[in-house]
């Protein structure tokens, strides 16, 4: 077999003694050369039954696909009227296909299906009992599967796949074999790089993907936008550089060139060399692809070059927006990667723009110079400039994201009327539901437990001050949650809790990892010197990594971690590193198999929730499952952030334009502006006049506002402006606003929000974490349960207005603020909690204390005693305010205080032994 296997056989010429073999001819992509065509249709393509493929057994395999001659594809078949089922096919597969048989070795097939009435898997690799076997099938109500269709559920397989043109778009396309750089985990939890050759066949979604997108585009053109809703372990990458390598040669029915560019776009640095290295194993012709490494220079070369596929990330586009004029003529693809985030703001306005045809490409430059003052020529301009925020008309759009939101689907959705209601939709849908149920992720929620917390605070001011109630309460739960007493708690669970269920159940072969996610980077640093001394003083084989941004108090992820941030994914793979501490970082677009249980200490919502839960969804070997513990979020907000993401999502309407003309009619009415004003100012803009000149149009503006509106006036000015803003940027990517006056108000008011700001007034909660002490922190398991997921509501569309008002601070004083945060926050404590915080307090107090100490250290031990019970009671009027109930039964009740006395003093002896103090 020649250097490639069978695919390279197939796809180049077989030279023999300076004589050159046609094997197979492709199928053009266009029609012009009817030779071509013709030695196409000449291709034979054959079916053989029972083949025998040994010399060593009369084995057969139950049918073989040929091409030619050559054998591709080999099919065990099943059927349940004999009691035998794919699972039978895969077995026999395993066990009764030798992989040292020429046949079976890697690349001498394409590929080889294990078949019944009801599911199709597939394999390209024949390992014995290791060959893994993949579902190749069409997915029913969302999940794995077939659906019925009133006869034999895998039809397909001979309906569509095995079709002439069907198996030579796969041959030509889509089948790679490569040589692939990966890393293996040992057994020992060590990582090893390792290089090995995989043969890749598309799953039943990507191809399906990929060819109804290349349909469609073929059918109309450029101008159009797709969605592709495919879940996390839909091997998204393949099916980017398949579709990214068939646009860039993708011909119409009159056999033109539909596409000069195919743009890859990705917001993140990581995803970028994941695709860059992706696209480039499917290249055929040197230099078709170019990954834009060397900044934005790079990529207008390539540009201009007519470079096919472009790789690039998206915040490199507006940089050379000015510049990119002499593309009017180009038609592109441009393909998104996570398009949920990299399509928000005005990013793909700036993406836009670069790429927009000039509409003054004809005009005379000395013509354009002499009528540079001229109010029609700005008008002119504003009007181009508000046409190319629109989604260009000489580029298609194929978004592809796991999560998409009601913005990205009203901007690359496909519509649909429901009654008056306009719906949007994905295109194309891989779900959440169908990649678990084919276990390509695995379902996080599978064994979900959340904590309450229990707090209670007292007041340790003598007097008795008021502060804004709403403020101090949430500065109360931001002090209470970030308390170290909290931190240490929860440590002493999170910590515990890995070691009890998952290192003792050597969960992934006692490999496991643990991410937690904390609300803040000063609570990520608070977390990891809890984890360093927990770990420290209860002698454990673990350590911790804290990621997060910037610096706390001088602290830095390298000075806590002792190595620098780039290299914490990497360390993160050491076996010796169980925990990833994080704040924001890592909680998006971090793939690491190992991790297992993650511990939330963390609002999440939406989206967000999605993403971050999410780290732990990779498959591996020996992972069987995963486990959430969440001390901040409830079962039903989880499950209700996931819902939409599960199946489809749909958005249930469009955003109303019109209410953009609304909210100009009423800041009009306002009259803090004129039009002239308004031209003034953005024509000053358009000019790059001076900036002193540029701030002397909106100071009007400021001075009238200030004057003349009222409080409430000014408010609602405030947020119908902001909501002005915020939709015409969302809106004029989607509806063709060709008004310069429409795009210079949205210059203008831009602007102008920056100076009508809500001035910051006093913060009248100053000082209350100065007034209170926490008393008692506890945490209460909740529940363990698996989180069931169906459909989920439609997602509403944008809102076309902003709320906000003025509230006048509520005051009250600090003794109500304790009570009503401590009836909230503080309904689980009982005595016993009290009594044994208190217990704690008092030995540390008497443990401070230096006549107990010279007693301790140089009496005996009745008289030591003695001196214990007397210093205990006087260190107990300290503590009388929040444990007066316990002080009073200690005062008056003997045996009680008899029994206090004795237990604090062992728990005191015991204290002081740990601690070396001995006599």
């Amino acid at each position: 077999m020649a250097v490639g296997g069978i695919i390279n056989l197939l796809r180049k010429e077989l030279v023999v003694n300076n004589i050159k073999f046609r094997l197979f001819y492709d199928k053009p992509n266009q029609t012009l050369n009817q030779e071509l065509v013709a030695l196409y249709q000449q291709n034979i393509f054959s079916v053989m039954r029972q083949v025998p493929y040994s010399k060593l057994n009369n084995n057969t395999l139950d049918m073989v696909v040929f091409i030619n001659g050559l054998p591709i594809i080999s099919f065990e078949l099943k059927n349940e009227f004999t009691n035998q089922t794919v699972k039978d096919a895969i077995k026999q597969y395993k066990q009764d296909r030798d992989p040292k048989e020429p046949l079976f070795k890697l690349g001498r097939m394409l590929v080889h299906f294990a078949v019944d009435t009801e599911l199709v898997y597939m394999t390209t690799h024949l390992k014995g009992e290791s060959s893994y076997f993949l579902p190749f099938n069409k997915g029913n109500n969302n999940g794995a599967g077939n659906p019925e269709n009133g006869g034999i559920k895998v039809d397909y397989l001979w309906k569509d796949i095995l079709r002439k043109d069907t198996l030579t778009e796969i041959i030509q396309n889509y089948v790679q074999l490569f040589e692939e750089e990966g890393e293996k985990i040992n057994k020992d939890g060590t990582f090893e790089k390792t290089k090995s050759q995989k043969l890749i066949f598309p799953r039943f979604h990507q191809l399906d993907a990929v060819r109804e997108l290349l349909a469609n585009a073929k059918q109309k053109g450029t101008g159009q936008k797709y969605l592709i809703q495919h879940s996390a372990g839909s091997g998204k990458s393949n099916s980017i550089s398949w579709l990214a390598h068939q646009l860039a040669s993708l011909y119409n029915a009159d056999n033109q060139n539909v596409f000069d560019s195919i743009i890859i776009v990705t917001d993140r640095k990581i995803l970028d060399s994941q695709i860059q290295k992706n696209v480039l194993q499917f290249e055929k012709t040197k230099g078709l692809v170019e990954p834009i490494t060397d900044g934005s220079r790079q990529l207008k070369e390539a540009l201009k070059d007519g470079k096919k596929i472009i790789i690039s990330t998206i915040q490199k586009f507006p940089v050379i927006a000015a510049e990119m004029g002499e593309l009017a003529t180009n038609n592109f693809a441009i393909i998104i990667d996570e398009a949920h985030s990299s399509t928000s703001g005005n990013t793909l306005r700036k993406l836009n723009e670069a790429l927009y045809k000039e509409l003054t490409e004809e005009t005379d430059e000395d013509e354009q110079t002499v009528e540079d003052d001229n109010a029609d020529s700005n008008d002119a301009l504003l009007q181009m400039i508000a046409k190319s925020r629109k989604l260009l008309d000489n580029a298609s759009y194929f978004a592809f994201t796991a999560t998409p939101k009601n913005k990205t689907l009203q901007l690359f959705g496909k519509p649909y009327e429901v009654g008056d209601q306009t719906k949007y939709e994905a295109f194309h849908l891989y779900s959440m539901k169908q990649a678990i149920e084919e276990r390509f992720i695995e379902d996080v929620l599978k064994s979900y437990t959340t904590y309450n917390s229990f707090y209670s605070l007292y007041k340790k001011a003598e007097d008795d001050p008021k502060f804004d109630k709403q403020r101090a309460q949430k500065k109360l739960k931001q002090y209470v949650e970030s308390h170290p007493a909290s931190i240490d708690k929860k440590t002493k669970i999170i910590i515990n809790h890995f070691i009890e269920n998952v290192i003792h159940q050597r969960k992934i072969n006692g490999l496991a990892k643990a991410m937690v996610v904390t609300s803040s980077r000063k609570n990520a640093v608070l977390y990891k010197h809890a984890f360093d001394k927990y770990v420290a003083d209860n002698n454990l084989p673990f350590k911790s990594i804290v990621a997060f941004s910037g610096d706390i108090d001088g602290e830095t992820e390298a000075s806590l971690n002792h190595f620098s941030s780039g290299l914490i994914a990497d360390e993160f793979k050491k076996p010796e590193y169980r925990f990833l501490i994080v704040a924001s970082k890592f909680q998006t677009g971090f793939d690491q198999p190992l991790l297992h249980s993650m511990y939330v200490d963390k609002k999440l919502g939406g989206v967000n929730a999605v993403q971050t839960l999410s780290r732990l969804n990779r498959t591996t070997a020996g992972k069987e499952d995963t486990f959430v513990l969440d001390f901040a979020n409830t079962v039903e907000e989880i499950e209700n952030s996931f819902k939409p993401f599960y199946e489809t999502t749909i958005l249930a309407d469009k955003t109303d334009h019109h209410k953009l003309f609304d909210l100009q009619s009423i800041l009009d009415t306002y009259q803090i502006y004129d039009q002239e004003d308004v031209m003034a100012f953005t024509n000053a803009i358009v000019k790059n006049k001076p900036l002193d000149s540029v701030h002397g149009y909106l100071n009007k503006a400021v001075k009238e506002f200030n004057d003349v509106l009222s409080e409430e006036e000014q408010e609602d000015f405030r947020i119908k402006c902001k909501s002005f803003v915020r939709l015409y940027v969302f809106l004029s990517q989607i509806v063709p606003f060709e008004s310069g006056y429409l795009e210079s108000l949205y210059v203008y008011l831009n602007h102008l929000q920056n100076k009508i700001q809500r001035p910051v007034g006093e913060d009248l909660s100053k000082g209350v974490l100065d007034s209170i002490d926490i008393d008692s922190v506890k945490y209460r398991l909740l529940q363990t349960e698996r989180i069931y997921l169906q459909q989920g509501d439609e997602l509403k569309p944008i809102p076309t207005e902003l709320k906000g008002a003025v509230n006048d601070p509520e005051l009250e004083y600090l003794s109500e603020i304790v009570n009503d945060f401590n009836t909230r926050f503080g309904t689980e404590f009982t005595n016993e909690d009290k009594v044994r915080k208190l217990a704690r307090e008092l030995v540390k107090d008497v443990a401070q204390d230096q006549a107990f100490i010279d007693t301790y250290s140089y009496s005996d031990e009745q008289n030591t005693k003695i001196t214990f019970g007397t210093i205990l009671q006087q260190k107990f009027m300290d503590h009388i305010d929040s444990n007066f109930e316990v002080f009073k039964e200690f005062n008056d009740n003997p045996d009680f205080r008899h029994f206090f006395v004795d237990t604090l003093y062992k728990l005191m002896a015991t204290t002081f032994r740990n601690t070396n103090q001995v006599r």
